[in-house]
């Protein structure tokens, strides 16, 4: 299926610089054998160290060519949100036809690709997701099953356009698996203040400054999942802290996303890329899948 050229543009727009490679030099323009890659707009450096000679920098089009493929997995319009951080990211978004309902009218998740062309030497990916609008949450769920695909870092895709779409069409089960593994989640019960153990342990008794920062944490997340209870029509917490497994991992995904402490220069993209390898969210993940 064809991406309209408004998607086309707006990546071509969010993307309009190339990363080229540079040699590098030593002490009085001493030759190295090493190379460092720059962007061609602003002379910033990317990546996480130096690359060799052989190593080819992939560009704007090859992006493009990853979008395009990317029409396949959905059968409708798409829209695309574009961010660079040592690389390129494309979060991509269908219509609203691939609304998932959670629990009433008011908790619901949407779909959403999410291509990572980095320049640390590693495939690209392609990996679905969910947006959960009750809380503006952008998460994957790294354990379900046709999720994520690796795609091959070559000189060029677009004469790879074939083979792309072919590697993109195996994540359409990934939208069905994830769906019914929430679904699972959702009709499974935690104790919340186990669960929160389980993930963050007890602060040290000697440590005046983790117990303020346990306690603050854990109100925090508390708070979180009392706001999306009542939003989302759900009964209010009781003595015994039960929950649905899919609750608690959203109120620790969510203030990992939304309220831990990161850099002031962190962009709302930079903190769903930070949440998404936080190890407090993975273990959640793990323990509400071990739940369900």
């Amino acid at each position: 299926m064809s991406v309209s050229k408004n998607v086309i543009d707006s990546v071509r727009s969010a993307f309009d610089f190339e990363v080229n490679k540079y040699p590098l030099a030593g002490p009085d323009n001493m030759q190295t054998p090493w190379f460092g890659l720059f962007r061609d707009d602003t002379a910033e450096p990317v990546g996480n160290g130096s690359v060799t000679d052989r190593y080819c920098p992939h560009t704007t089009d090859d992006v493009i060519a990853l979008v395009e493929a990317s029409a396949d997995v959905f059968d409708g319009d798409i829209d695309a949100t574009c961010h660079f951080k040592h690389g390129h990211y494309v979060s991509i978004a269908p219509n609203n036809q691939y609304r998932q309902n959670v629990f009433g009218t008011k908790d619901n998740i949407f779909p959403r690709l999410m291509i990572r062309a980095g320049y640390d030497g590693k495939s690209f990916s392609a990996a679905i997701g969910y947006f959960r609008d009750l809380c503006q949450n952008l998460s994957m769920i790294k354990s379900v099953e046709a999720s994520t695909v690796a795609i091959r870092h070559t000189k060029s895709l677009r004469p790879k356009m074939n083979d792309l779409i072919e590697t993109f069409s195996n994540l359409k089960n990934g939208w069905k698996n994830l769906r019914e593994v929430v679904k699972f989640m959702e009709n499974k019960k935690v104790v919340m203040t186990d669960f929160l153990d389980a993930i963050y342990g007890q602060p040290d008794e000697d440590s005046k400054r983790a117990i303020t920062m346990h306690t603050k944490r854990t109100e925090a997340i508390f708070t979180r999942l009392q706001n999306e209870q009542f939003r989302s029509g759900r009964p209010e917490i009781g003595s015994d802290f039960l929950v649905s497994a899919w609750s608690a991992f959203n109120a620790v995904q969510g203030f990992a996303q939304h309220d831990s402490s990161r850099s002031k220069n962190a962009t709302a993209f930079d903190r769903v890329l930070l949440a998404s390898r936080d190890p407090n969210v993975l273990k959640a993940e793990e323990l509400a899948l071990a739940a369900a």
